[in-house]
């Protein structure tokens, strides 16, 4: 068997949310290890070239980042398979351009433009509360930061909005009924409702009930649900489409409202 980590990704298992076509080659390039995980993230690459078109190849998204233009998260990366991932702040000062990744309703990887003021910011999902060395407490977020000392009222699956220039926590929102959640995995991927309710199964996954702003509601497992604001009000912009998933014969309809409009 093989010995080592794998260093190569075939094209047909890249994840879909890339949205990568079958043909232009046999291998798509392989997220370096970091903060996201190899399926939930984005690579720059992929991001620079496929996304925003601002290089033809590979070699020259190498050009691009070897510039040191690009940063995420208000850190320059010089890696052209450097994981982004959900929430990540990726900025290019020199175009004056700020984006977020975040997923559309369909589960793919959206170019969400933002402006400075909210490219300071992003949100962070607590997966753990602990006490390290010495009796300090800490949390661990979804994109593998620890930051010590936090408030000791936050809890697993809390959200936090983290200053990335002072690198501290400004505030955070509980994971309660009534606050507005974005579905991070699953079929119901890229959805933005209130949460509802939550199933409790000891053993088993406890399950979140959502509940979208046209009334529709949907269950997913607690695992998948990002708390994206207080109430009803998001803390960061959404995507176009405002995280509301239509039926196949919804969107035939706007797509025929559009056509008409601009005859």
């Amino acid at each position: 068997m093989a010995r080592g980590p794998k260093k190569h990704l075939k094209r047909l298992a890249a994840p879909s949310s890339w949205m990568l076509d079958k043909l232009s080659g046999t291998y798509a390039p392989r997220p370096s290890p970091g903060p996201h995980k190899l399926r939930e993230s984005l690579p720059l690459t992929v991001f620079l070239r496929n996304r925003l078109k601002y290089a033809l190849t590979g070699r020259e998204v190498t050009a691009i980042v070897m510039q040191r233009l690009i940063k995420v998260d208000g850190k320059v990366r010089t890696d052209t398979t450097y994981p982004a991932g959900l929430m990540d702040v990726i900025s290019i000062e020199k175009s004056g351009e700020f984006f977020r990744l975040l997923y559309d309703v369909k589960g793919r990887f959206t170019i969400h433009r933002i402006t400075p003021e909210e490219a300071s910011y992003k949100l962070l999902k607590v997966r753990k509360v602990a006490f390290g060395a010495r009796g300090v407490p800490h949390i661990v977020t979804h994109d593998g930061r620890t930051i010590r000392y936090p408030d000791p009222l936050i809890q697993v699956n809390d959200t936090v909005k983290f200053d990335l220039e002072q690198n501290k926590i400004t505030d955070f929102v509980k994971f309660d009924t009534g606050n507005l959640a974005m579905v991070t995995g699953g079929r119901n991927m890229g959805r933005v409702g209130v949460i509802t309710h939550r199933e409790k199964h000891a053993g088993g996954f406890d399950i979140v009930h959502v509940k979208d702003s046209l009334d529709r509601t949907f269950a997913t497992r607690l695992s998948n649900v990002f708390v994206i604001g207080e109430g009803t009000k998001p803390w960061i912009s959404l995507p176009k489409g405002k995280g509301i998933k239509l039926s196949i014969s919804e969107e035939r309809d706007a797509r025929r409202k559009r056509a008409t409009v601009e005859q």
